[in-house]
């Protein structure tokens, strides 16, 4: 039977394991798979922000050997902010590691091993489900603890950016232009982006069930809907919980958590953001606590195992993550509500 003792073997120091949990395959999920979150390793806790609030200038005519019409600079202005803290555990006893027996061509190492990967993932599902809570914030403008109420960051306040209001779609009314109302947001956004978004930047919704099947089935939007799921209907990710693209933006009907509220837009709403943007959203990532990580650059999550010494009662299997997602123009988002 295995013991203890086998945790002492070089397969769970804290940099075998912190490798091998950055090496398992990432389990997609909407706003992670989208890929807009540039990472930006660090090596300390706080992250400065410096923003340019550049603007295009015209330049008035001269006479011919008059001086140049100077530039004046644009202004810079920077901010502060501090990576967070996420760290899922889990406990393995002695009982369950004695449990374990070799079996034909496993050693007890490799056995051993699959119970602490098993655990491994376990964590890994907790920390992607908080990721996509923490990039849901970031699209929002807002970044919230898991209580849904504790705020770890306002990205329009600590940028001095009054948030827009939300745009009424009235969907209940039949002479809604649908499109003239996603023009308006569409434009509003590239305007108020100053340069964020280039050519080639595409235009995400997130959209909660009520507000999705509100769009699809308003008159002047169903008939390019059914013509889409039409010509789409050999691809995945078409219909519920799909992607419907219409009027230059992609729009998704967001599947969140099975509760609909933990992680979720709410059902009547839909959130705004911008895809290809100039470092529109960015991933901090600070290094762990632990000696061997102090002062390196940043890895995306660190893994160890901690025996009880005293007792060798159990080992304490945990995951750490110091990551910040954050949204550096806000003044780029838009949501909306169905009426």
């Amino acid at each position: 039977m295995a013991s203890m003792d086998i945790f002492n073997n070089s397969a769970f120091s804290m940099t075998s394991l912190t490798t091998a949990v950055n090496k398992k395959p990432y389990k997609p999920q909407l706003l992670g798979s989208l890929g807009i979150f540039t990472p930006k390793p660090s090596r300390t806790r706080d992250i400065w922000v410096e923003r340019k609030n550049g603007r295009l200038h015209i330049v008035p005519t001269s006479d011919v050997g008059a001086p140049a019409t100077k530039r004046v600079a644009d202004k810079r202005d920077g901010t502060s902010f501090r990576t967070v803290r996420i760290a899922p555990g889990s406990r393995v006893s002695a009982e369950e590691v004695q449990g374990i027996r070799a079996f034909g061509s496993e050693s007890e190492l490799k056995s051993v091993a699959t119970e602490v990967s098993d655990r491994m993932d376990d964590l890994l599902s907790d920390l992607e489900l908080t990721e996509e809570h923490h990039r849901l914030g970031a699209i929002n403008g807002v970044l919230l603890d898991a209580d849904g109420t504790t705020v770890i960051e306002d990205f329009y306040d600590r940028f001095g950016i009054a948030k827009p209001g939300a745009v009424d779609f009235a969907f209940s009314t039949e002479a809604t232009e649908v499109r003239n109302v996603i023009k308006g947001i569409t434009r509003a956004m590239h305007r108020s982006a100053k340069g964020a978004l280039p050519e080639g930047a595409q235009i995400h919704a997130l959209c909660g069930d009520e507000f999705y099947d509100a769009l699809t089935t308003h008159p002047t939007v169903e008939k390019f809907y059914l013509n889409y799921l039409a010509a789409q209907q050999h691809q995945q990710g078409t219909g519920i919980f799909g992607v419907f693209y219409f009027e230059g933006v992609y729009w998704h009907n967001y599947r969140g958590t099975d509760d609909n509220a933990t992680v979720a837009v709410p059902s009547g709403e839909a959130r705004f953001f911008p895809v290809g943007g100039r470092d529109v959203f960015q991933k901090a990532m600070a290094p762990a606590e632990f000696a061997p990580y102090v002062n390196t650059r940043g890895l995306p999550r660190y893994a160890m195992v901690i025996p009880d010494r005293d007792r060798q009662a159990y080992v304490d299997v945990e995951v750490y993550s110091y990551p910040l997602f954050m949204c550096t123009r806000p003044e780029v988002l838009r949501s909306a509500t169905a009426s």
